[in-house]
């Protein structure tokens, strides 16, 4: 399994006790009263005799952690054991309908249909990847004249929006000018070439800086360059910002302030990756790049109105990103139409032997994909639940049905697994203890923002006591779930969820599944709504094209924002 990080045993705890009547620093032993209290901490019960039996282990132990504390890997270190999606033994039942051949099964891209350069080029600012696209390849717009819209629409509406930390124009213009070049020489490297965008600042760029949204590291130049980065280039995606996120990857509190909602700028943005989708949805780029670990591109699009996918896990490398949860981190783009989201995972998609959980596997999307023969389910339980934007929802399965869809009821058999999803949250806890052990350790937690229970500071710490144990048992009850969401790929080819609501959204993080959130609707005049689709494992291609089928019967991602 990826990644079995080993963390601290139960009775790691036993260095942070005091006032227990013996004293342990200073002293290779330990006494009853230390371990006892540590046990009640557990839910343990030993008996003294036991106690007395462990004693010399326990020590030796606690003396490895001090000594493995001394040389703590850098974030970009993964542990040697990893996860793998697709349980080896299961096969592929559900990954493709008619397994394709990687060789010649390639996404197929639409027309836009007629394009044509408005009046005031202000105008291009909610223009699709592919309109755009299409203005560049006839030469109606040169790739320099799109790269500087752009960035002054960042450098206007970015401090307004607080979803800027770095604008990167030195770097944008000179790989704009190098594109126009390739133009007139007669080269074209593909829909991406000369379309903006911004990253999430989680991914490093060399010659910048690479703050993770955290005032420890907002000086931090990492001297290489994402994976993810690196393909785009490739693709001709012209750089021109790197945004914010909630700090180290929650939320949309960052060390310069909280990120805004361009629908309600009394409201933050959501998070983690809060500037990613408030950038897009305010018009200052056609398409950035976020990270999901637990709801980090579901939550934001959500909040912001735009479409976003979360790619299947070891579909996109993370190379060159921060660690968070080395089994859960996933990079996904996010875009005002699933379209363009296509487009965009088409080129950042791929294996990276720099990330060793990468894998190859095709991306036959069509656009011209037809629901004929689909088998498209719903969790029916979690549509049943009394929550905000329930009556959209509810709208989203009739729209569906009038397309002549035959939805599918499936639940997850979690009661009678014994399985409760939120208990396996401390898969991502020690994950993301372990990942930032160092900053807990130097008391350097202490400069983070937030310092409420839960925001990390409080996370890491707490998570220096889980015990391996608990974290193996969960990552096994984790196999349970994984084996379950085979079971359902066998009746579905893709099922609707509500985005926030139920267990699907922590359920599908764990087990690796991709999911797409779509906008459908306000649920009140500054509030969009969405829902979302989840497909099998590796199979973007039949998740994305059901979701656009959803997406070109509404009107929702067209909406723009007042004042933008």
């Amino acid at each position: 399994m990826r990644p079995i990080l080993f963390v601290l045993t139960a009775f790691s705890l036993i260095l942070a006790l005091s006032g227990c009547g013996e004293e342990i620093r200073d002293t290779k032993t330990l006494g009853q009263n230390q371990v006892q209290a540590a046990e009640a901490v557990f839910g343990l019960e030993m008996t003294r005799n036991e106690r007395d039996l462990m004693m010399e282990d326990l020590v030796d132990q606690r003396d490895s952690y001090a000594a493995m504390r001394l040389n703590i890997p850098a974030n970009s270190v993964l542990p040697a054991l990893h996860f793998d999606p697709q349980l080896a033994w299961a096969g592929r039942p559900g990954a493709y309908r008619n397994e394709p051949d990687p060789a010649n099964e390639l996404a197929v891209w639409g027309d836009p249909g007629p394009v044509v350069r408005p009046a005031k080029l202000e105008s291009l600012a909610f223009y699709s990847v592919a309109e755009l696209g299409k203005l560049i390849r006839q030469r109606q717009i040169s790739c320099l004249e799109l790269t500087d819209l752009a960035l002054a629409r960042l450098e206007k509406f970015g401090p307004e929006l607080e979803c800027v930390i770095t604008l990167l124009p030195e770097r944008a213009r000179q790989k704009a000018r190098e594109l126009d070049g390739m133009l007139d020489r007669g080269e074209y490297l593909g829909p991406l070439h000369g379309i903006p965008y911004g990253a999430k600042d989680l991914l490093a760029v060399s010659g910048a800086p690479t703050t993770w949204g955290a005032t420890p590291y907002r000086d931090q130049v990492i001297d290489e360059t994402a994976t993810v980065v690196r393909n785009l280039d490739r693709a001709g995606a012209v750089l021109v910002a790197k945004l914010t996120l909630g700090a180290l990857a929650w939320g949309d509190v960052w060390f310069g302030g909280r990120t805004r909602n361009p629908w309600n700028l009394v409201e933050g943005s959501s998070g983690s990756s809060a500037g990613s989708a408030s950038a897009v949805a305010a018009g200052l780029v056609p398409f950035a790049i976020g990270t999901e670990t637990w709801g980090s591109i579901v939550s934001p699009s959500t909040r912001c109105g735009v479409t976003g996918l979360r790619p299947t896990f070891g579909r996109v490398s993370r190379a060159g990103a921060m660690a968070l949860s080395w089994s859960m981190d996933k990079i996904g783009p996010l875009a005002r139409s699933v379209g363009d989201c296509a487009m965009v995972f088409d080129v950042i998609r791929g294996s990276d032997r720099r990330d060793p959980t990468t894998v190859d596997e095709p991306f036959p999307y069509r656009h011209d994909q037809t629901l004929d023969g689909l088998r498209i389910g719903y969790l029916k339980s979690a549509f049943d639940e009394d929550y905000p934007g329930r009556e959209l929802d509810h709208e989203a399965l009739r729209k569906l049905r009038y397309q002549g869809v035959d939805l599918v009821p499936i639940e997850f058999p979690l009661e009678e697994m014994g399985i409760e999803p939120a208990n396996l949250a401390i898969i991502l806890s020690a994950e993301a203890g372990a990942a930032f052990q160092d900053l807990t350790l130097s008391g350097r937690d202490d400069e983070l923002v937030r310092q409420i229970r839960f925001a990390w500071p409080n996370v890491f710490r707490t998570a220096q006591f889980i015990p391996a144990v608990e974290y193996i048992q969960a990552n096994r009850q984790r196999t349970l779930l994984m084996e379950m969401m085979i079971e359902v790929f066998r009746e579905v080819d893709v099922y609707i969820t509500p985005s926030l609501s139920g267990d699907s959204l922590l359920i599908t993080n764990l087990t690796g599944h991709p999911q797409v959130v779509v906008p459908a609707g306000f649920t009140d005049e500054d509030s969009p709504h969405s829902i979302s689709f989840v497909g099998a494992l590796h199979d973007e291609a039949t998740l994305l094209a059901v979701a656009r089928i959803y997406q070109d019967h509404t009107s929702w991602h067209k909406k723009t924002p007042p004042g933008f």
